[in-house]
């Protein structure tokens, strides 16, 4: 199977696991795929939220990110994990440092665990899973819910920017590097 812009096959062996995960400070998507052979779609193994409480320290929100992202490489040990390359509009640089924070935690945990992950830029991750890196959310949410075979669109919105990213890391032929 493959999208519009998805390779005719994976990088990775069949079978092998990869969580996407959507960082963010108050609500951290995650997305658990397994590589298909073949001819197979990906298969989503889960995908959820890690959320924290605004009301609590930076400190004890950033912990809880890399706690509950410890657990996801401890239970599914991934062949990779793919994450969102920091990005900022200069107009609002706000959303960009809460980012940042949670990126840190999570970088952190997978430098940690022997898991160098593999960071895709939001272009980069819109020209891979449309053909276009000027893809619209439908767009993504189209060629997520083709490739992986579902009924409807994941939700919400980080599950499937989530799911988006792991489906990159399966179809990126090159291993823990940066894609701008």
């Amino acid at each position: 199977m493959s999208g519009p812009g998805l390779p005719v096959t994976a990088s990775l062996p069949a079978g092998a696991v990869v969580i996407g995960i959507d960082a963010a400070l108050t609500k951290t998507g995650y997305a658990v795929l397994r590589a298909a052979g073949r001819g197979e779609r990906p298969k989503l193994v889960e995908g959820g939220l890690i959320r924290t409480d605004a009301t609590e320290t930076l400190a004890d929100r950033v912990a809880a990110i890399g706690t509950a992202v410890l657990e996801l490489v401890e239970q599914y040990d991934p062949a990779a994990v793919a994450i969102e390359g920091l990005f900022a509009h200069p107009k609002h640089p706000g959303p960009a440092i809460q980012m940042a924070h949670a990126r840190g935690a999570i970088l952190y945990v997978l430098a940690a665990a022997g898991r160098p992950p593999r960071e895709f830029a939001p272009r980069a991750m819109k020209q891979l899973l449309t053909g276009s890196g000027r893809a619209t959310k439908a767009q993504i949410q189209f060629a997520i819910q083709a490739e992986l075979g579902l009924d409807k669109p994941l939700e919400p919105d980080d599950v499937a920017d989530a799911a988006a990213l792991a489906l990159c890391g399966i179809y990126h032929p090159r291993p823990n590097t940066p894609v701008s």
